[in-house]
């Protein structure tokens, strides 16, 4: 296995604790399948999120609303059988968990027995509280999701960053301090300014994840899809695109339909 660190252990969320604590970044991506989820792994990730941004990318809706428990339970099967290093996380899709703490831990409890994942992920702070508290009592890690929820995109009515008045940024302040209390491993921040960002990670003792949040978190985590430059419809500020598959894709496509049209695919020695 080629990783950036050697440290080759099995991540666990406890691993991921002493990562903070010792200053190291913690690196997330997400993957839906188990070719990419293999390769991921293989290149030494962290965190596999499997992101409920699988709505998007995968199925070409507009918001992460429409994909349900079974459509994550399905892709969050196909991401474990390929994972022996990175800690597996699943976010539980909307209408899940939120208002009905039963329905919460039943919903859990299906993700991690179906899918043999290690971890789950929910948006929001005190108006899950009741979630939160009946899933971690069943012995299920849970990262916490504040700043932009995109689960709660109607209620928002933009993707603009969020937080940037000081009523907003201090009950996310407080709802980061109240999943830390309730017994969440980590938190993902998203899209909020950088020195509130700062401010969490140097308050929490457990690790803060930045998407579009800036460089202070205690690790960095991005859509696969676009930090690989597959999906050109999305460009934020905060993403780096580390390749241009979508044209490298696109072009091995046309060379192989025009190797077809030719009758140059297969040769001679591409046949038996």
């Amino acid at each position: 296995m080629s990783t950036y660190t050697e440290d080759t252990r099995k991540v666990t969320t406890h691993r991921l604790i002493e990562m903070k604590q010792r200053g190291e970044k913690i690196s997330m991506l997400t993957a839906y399948d188990y070719s990419m989820a293999s390769i991921v792994d293989a290149a030494g990730i962290d965190v596999v999120l499997v992101g409920d941004s699988a709505s998007n990318v995968m199925a070409g809706n507009s918001t992460t609303l429409p994909v349900t428990l079974d459509q994550m339970i399905w892709y969050a099967q196909s991401v474990r059988k390929a994972v022996k290093r990175a800690l597996v996380c699943v976010d539980l899709p909307f209408g899940s968990y939120q208002g009905n703490s039963k329905e919460a831990l039943s919903s859990a409890v299906r993700i991690m027995k179906e899918t043999g994942a290690e971890a789950i992920k929910v948006e929001g702070g005190k108006e899950i509280k009741e979630s939160v508290e009946r899933i971690l009592s069943a012995g299920i890690p849970i990262m916490g999701h504040l700043g932009l929820t995109p689960q709660s995109i109607n209620k928002f009515g933009t993707y603009a960053v969020r937080a940037k008045d000081e009523a907003e940024a201090q009950k996310l302040i407080e709802d980061a301090h109240l999943l830390e209390e309730l017994g969440c491993f980590g938190i993902v921040l998203e899209k909020i300014p950088a020195q509130l960002t700062k401010r969490v990670a140097e308050e929490l003792t457990i690790p803060t994840i930045s998407i579009g949040a800036g460089p202070y978190a205690d690790g960095q985590v991005l859509v696969i899809h676009d930090m690989l430059g597959i999906n050109k419809d999305f460009s934020p500020r905060f993403l780096r695109r580390y390749a241009d598959l979508h044209t490298i894709i696109q072009e091995a496509v046309e060379h192989y339909v025009k190797d077809v049209k030719d009758g140059d695919f297969p040769n001679e020695k591409e046949s038996y």
